[in-house]
């Protein structure tokens, strides 16, 4: 099992829309995440910025994110979401989350 932290902004003007659309995650988008072997996902918002943490317990991640990323439903719900979006400048190259360093973990 693989652990990530990952972080973004909200524009502004998305915030409340983004925690609204949140509320109620469409089923499909809900469904192609736990078979893209993701699980106790959770995403934390302070003052315009998302955390967010996840477990991927799968042994292909890319091949997995590839997949989610093709999926008809999940292209229709980032095109609701990813606008309401804004990566932060110190992102890693290809990321639109931005991937975190994990320096301490308890058990």
């Amino acid at each position: 099992m693989r652990r990530f932290g990952q972080m973004i902004r909200l524009k502004p003007e998305g915030a409340e829309e983004y925690i609204r659309q949140h509320a109620a995650v469409w089923p499909g988008v809900l469904r192609m995440i736990k078979a893209c072997n993701i699980q106790n996902y959770s995403i934390y918002f302070k003052d315009n910025y998302l955390f967010s943490y996840f477990e991927y317990i799968g042994v292909d991640f890319d091949g997995d994110m590839a997949r989610m990323a093709a999926d008809p439903e999940t292209q229709r719900w980032w095109d609701v979401v990813k606008p309401l979006m804004e990566p932060l400048a110190t992102r890693g190259a290809g990321e639109f989350w931005s991937d975190m360093q994990e320096i301490f973990h308890l058990e």
